[in-house]
């Protein structure tokens, strides 16, 4: 799959958020309402501080993530508290914010509900931003992770699943909940975030490997609507 090279952040980000808006605004107008996920850390943020000015219809947009960790919010490992933060400020802010995390319940049951409440706004994704860690997960789609095969299974119903922590040293250090890949294969738009030459190499090795257990070669053998964007940063 080829990948777009931008020639540094800045413009890399403008693209990316300009692409989101695009399909986001477009699905508002045709449909009254749009369905956005991505993913937390630091690479989205430039991205992120974009979308929340654009003048999309936020009020009619839900926004969700790909993944989180099972922590409140109050933890600095939220990914709902980096939306919060940089995404959903400004005309962002009237969106509709669903979490993956629930407060008093195992990482299982938040699933559960995660899940529901995502069928309950459409089912689908409109828009996806997607990010990749440097041992090639997406989502939270770890390598060894007893969850893998389950969450890169193209025949199931899009769902949202625990992730258990990874023993012996492995990623992740802590549960977490992630959405699957049938997610990714119904929606309407895709884009993978990479920045670095590092992550650019993963990619490459990653594109090429067994779709049952690397999350980026199951992507593209699954036909999802992918655009990989990169910039050396």
């Amino acid at each position: 799959m080829q990948v777009e090279i931008f020639p540094g952040t800045d413009a890399w980000a403008a693209a990316i958020a300009a692409r989101l808006e695009e399909t986001l605004g477009a699905s508002v107008q045709a449909n009254g309402s749009a369905v956005f996920a991505g993913p937390g850390g630091t690479t989205p943020s430039p991205i992120y501080a974009r979308m929340a000015q654009a003048d999309i219809g936020w009020d009619r947009i839900a926004v969700t993530l790909v993944d989180e960790r099972h922590v409140p919010e109050s933890s600095p490992d939220s990914n709902a508290r980096l939306i919060k933060d940089i995404l959903l400020q400004g005309p962002a802010a009237a969106a509709r914010f669903i979490p993956l995390y629930s407060p008093a319940v195992t990482v299982d049951r938040a699933a559960a509900l995660a899940a529901h409440a995502l069928v309950q706004v459409g089912g689908r994704f409109d828009a996806v931003l997607l990010g990749m860690g440097e041992d090639g997960h997406i989502c939270s789609m770890f390598p060894d992770s007893p969850t893998l095969k389950t969450l890169l299974t193209p025949t199931l119903k899009p769902t949202v699943l625990g992730v258990p922590p990874g023993r012996d040293g492995a990623a992740p250090p802590q549960e977490r909940l992630s959405i699957n890949l049938p997610w990714l294969m119904s929606a309407g738009r895709v884009i993978l975030g990479l920045k670095g030459s590092g992550k650019r190499s993963v990619y490459e090795r990653e594109a090429d490997g067994d779709p049952a257990i690397q999350p980026i070669a199951a992507l593209i053998a699954a036909k999802v609507p992918l655009e990989v964007v990169w910039t050396e940063g």
